[in-house]
């Protein structure tokens, strides 16, 4: 049975937690120590964390490895677990953050530009690789945003796909850090497409965001990465949790089903 989850998001950039708008590194709010945001989205009950290397974005090589580990200590001494992306374009940074001992690490640009990579890395750790697709008007962003290719969302995704993978966060850059509300539409539309379980990221602003992404759940949609509601405030984590927990597990039961039979 598959279940609905939130990722609260820790961004790094210069070794502090930070929240961009739309990707831009002009447009940054600083939250202190990224240790600290971590431990207070698990002190409110997270189950998973979602932590985005930013400098490792950018250059194409994790950066951030220290806070990152420290995280990853903490959560998994409480039962949390933590996807890790940015950065990750070969083979031995891939191996490298795995043996952190995060739960999933995320491929976004050598997914498009290296497949062999990715197809390497899902041989062999299977579902704890997944592929972070980046849209910007639905086309592909990839070197930390700063490039835009010409292939389309769906065709990028099953692509990704058939290499194997399960789990793709796909992010609408659009409305990342912007507080828009989401695409609830879009997002189940790109998972039903594609077969893939979709973790939707971008816009999240409410309550009701999540309930309108949760009730997809049976189209794909099997979480949220939530970033800047949580930091300004406008979103209470205790409440998004529960409201994600209210997802109909019968849904979520049929939605397996229907993949397993893929």
């Amino acid at each position: 049975m598959m279940t609905f989850e939130l990722y609260p998001a820790v961004d790094i950039l210069g070794g502090q937690a930070v929240r961009l708008v739309q990707g831009d590194f002009e447009q940054k709010t600083v939250y202190g120590a990224p240790e600290a945001a971590a431990e207070a989205f698990i002190a409110r009950g997270a189950r998973w964390l979602h932590v985005v290397d930013l400098d490792g974005a950018r250059s194409g090589r994790p950066v951030n490895v220290g806070p990152i580990a420290a995280i990853v200590r903490r959560a998994a001494a409480r039962g949390v677990r933590v996807q890790v992306g940015g950065g990750l374009r070969t083979l031995e940074d891939i191996r490298r953050v795995l043996a952190l001992g995060v739960a999933r690490v995320i491929v976004g640009t050598a997914a498009i530009e290296a497949p062999d990579v990715l197809a390497t890395a899902v041989r062999e750790a299977g579902e704890a690789v997944a592929v972070g697709v980046d849209l910007r008007e639905n086309r592909v962003a990839v070197r930390g945003w700063a490039e835009t290719k010409d292939a389309a969302a769906e065709d990028v995704l099953r692509r990704i796909a058939a290499a194997g993978v399960r789990t793709v966060i796909v992010t609408d850059i659009r409305r990342d850090g912007t507080l828009a509300g989401v695409d609830a539409d879009r997002m189940a539309s790109l998972a039903r497409a594609s077969g893939l379980r979709v973790i939707a990221s971008g816009g999240v602003r409410s309550v009701d965001d999540v309930r309108r992404l949760s009730a997809r759940l049976r189209d794909g949609v099997v979480g949220a990465v939530i970033g800047k509601a949580l930091y300004a405030g406008t979103l209470d984590l205790a409440a998004a949790l529960q409201a994600a927990a209210e997802a109909d597990p019968a849904v979520g039961e049929e939605a397996g089903e229907e993949e397993d039979g893929r």
